[in-house]
């Protein structure tokens, strides 16, 4: 079965957006936990303008699945992860002013950076994950920066489903197939939802996590975070 982990960037906008601690993030991660969600990510930025580095610290107290902190590895973030010592780093090339993550890592360019900075990670015990385009170069730079797993980035996959879901996956098959070939692990996120997921977890070969969090948040206010979370279950087993 892949794992679903529920990023939980969305509960913090919402209690920032008004001050005050409600909702609480803690609290939603447990009961989050509770309703069966076999992880929980956060990306914090260096404006911590929805996750806050102290939710990081909090979390590593209570959650007892995986716990996954992803994010441009900036010193203060590779700071945060070495303190925390979550089960994953995913680590993201996202822009300092980003809205949200818009490209995977050039894994060729930035080979020895990303050798660095996994290096550190792994040496402390921490499973790390790259972020990455479905292109075959990338996946094969991935390789050699000695990464335990890569993510596949699916916002194209999203975008193209409804109108063709045929050529949506196709990329995303062909980099499945390379990355199982080398030996790594695959993850995937951003812009997976109730509607597309299915079609995606059948498709991927050894399709190990998902990390879903703005649909999943935005269903969850329709249908309640416990049914969605046990749809998207069933749906990646």
């Amino acid at each position: 079965m892949t794992k679903l982990s529920v990023n939980v960037n969305k509960i913090a906008t919402l209690r920032n957006a008004r001050g005050g601690d409600v909702p609480n993030v803690v609290n939603v991660s447990v009961d989050l936990e509770k309703f069966g969600a076999q992880g929980i990510t956060i990306h914090p930025r260096p404006d911590e303008r929805h996750i806050r580095y102290q939710d990081a610290r909090d979390l590593k107290k209570i959650v007892t699945t995986e716990f996954n902190i992803e994010g441009n590895p900036v010193q203060k973030f590779i700071d945060l992860v070495l303190e925390v010592n979550p089960t994953q780093v995913t680590l993201v090339p996202d822009a300092v002013d980003a809205i949200t993550s818009d490209a995977g890592w050039d894994t060729i360019k930035h080979k020895s950076f990303l050798q660095e900075v996994i290096k550190e990670f792994k040496n402390q015990g921490i499973r790390t994950s790259i972020f990455v385009d479905p292109v075959q170069e990338m996946i094969e730079g991935a390789k050699s920066t000695g990464t335990d797993r890569i993510e596949l980035y699916t916002e194209s996959y999203a975008k193209l489903y409804a109108t063709d879901k045929e050529a949506a996956i196709r990329p995303y098959i062909d980099s499945a197939l390379i990355a199982n070939e080398l030996e790594l692990g695959i993850n995937a996120g951003h812009d997976l939802s109730l509607e597309n997921i299915e079609y995606f977890k059948n498709s991927i070969p050894n399709l190990l996590e998902v990390s879903i969090g703005h649909a999943l948040v935005s269903e969850a206010l329709y249908y309640g975070f416990e049914t969605v979370i046990a749809e998207y279950l069933k749906k990646l087993s």
